[in-house]
């Protein structure tokens, strides 16, 4: 069965969206050359087997498990939920500092 490149461009792309990085960004700390994630942001199929190391490479740069991306290509895992909870932990501590200013700015 052949990979998901249009799901794997899903999980990169809104993961770039979520860090506000660049292509340009991903590019130089992934090591990856820019052509190579255009290609992937497009989901196109590479014409040649892809090397599993450039995965691995995006998937570390964008702060994931260095097989994540293998996995969402190959149907096995979601895309962006390794990273559900820290999310849902970065909206609480946001949402309770929040509230810590608005109890402060009450008191003034």
């Amino acid at each position: 069965m052949g990979k998901d490149w249009d799901a794997v461009a899903e999980a990169v792309n809104t993961r770039l969206a979520e860090l506000g990085m660049t292509q340009a960004e991903l590019a130089s700390k992934s090591r990856v050359s820019s052509a190579a994630l255009r290609q992937i942001q497009h989901g196109v199929t590479p014409k040649t087997r892809r090397s599993p190391h450039t995965l691995a490479a995006i998937s570390e740069a964008l702060g994931w498990p260095s097989r994540h991306l293998e996995e969402v290509a190959a149907g096995e895992g979601e895309i962006g939920g390794h990273d559900r909870v820290k999310r849902l932990e970065d909206t609480v501590a946001d949402l309770q500092e929040r509230v810590r200013r608005l109890e402060e700015a009450a008191k003034s």
